[in-house]
């Protein structure tokens, strides 16, 4: 599954330089499917969602730091364990229960996002 930010986020900014997804931002912070992958122009995503990846997206949060869940893959491919979650001081990085993906899903995931 996806990594989420609670609530209980401070936002120390620790979190968003880690991701090898750029699937991080700063709250209120308008973003790209494109920034920090490969992907360009009309994209399917593997979940289905048909989305343009160059077009600006609205925040998902505007209190706190966020993660785009279409984005994130846990660092698998990269790491063995998300480094949002390692390096976060309070302990809001957490498996996102409404996204829930296999180790395989995520690991396409990956490979889609940066045409491995």
């Amino acid at each position: 599954m996806a990594i989420k930010i609670t609530d209980e986020c401070i936002n120390c900014g620790a979190c968003e330089p880690e991701c090898p997804n750029n699937a991080i931002y700063e709250a209120a912070e308008n973003w790209k499917y494109s920034e920090g992958t490969e992907l360009e122009g009309t994209v399917v995503l593997p979940n289905g969602k048909k989305v343009n990846a160059d077009q600006v997206q609205e925040p998902l949060e505007d209190d706190f730091f966020f993660i785009v869940s279409d984005k994130c893959t846990e660092c698998k491919g990269f790491y063995n364990e998300p480094q949002c979650a390692a390096v976060c001081p309070v302990d809001c990085c957490v498996p996102d229960e409404e996204n829930e993906e296999t180790e395989e899903q995520l690991l396409s995931k990956e490979r889609f996002l940066h045409k491995d």
